[in-house]
């Protein structure tokens, strides 16, 4: 499991060679595989947890905005 942090940092380091030489795909390639890498290690298991949640709060904040239920988004109509 120590090598997973090596391939971790060389995923971002050839996203960071693809990003200065203008190859987005590649560095899309790399950094989606670095992320992949994180959340296989028990550091980033929680990651799309934390993401679902963080989603889920911006979703039930802005719902009565959005929805044009004035009680709750605050506008007088």
């Amino acid at each position: 499991m120590s090598a997973v942090g090596v391939l971790i940092f060389m995923s971002l380091l050839g996203a960071f060679i693809c990003a200065k030489v203008r190859v987005a795909g590649g560095a899309v390639a790399f950094s989606l595989m670095a992320l992949v890498l994180f959340i296989a290690t028990p550091v980033g298991q929680g990651l799309p947890e934390a993401i679902g949640s963080f989603v889920n709060a911006i979703d039930s904040a802005s719902t009565p905005a959005l929805g044009g239920d004035s009680q709750h988004a605050g506008v007088d109509q």
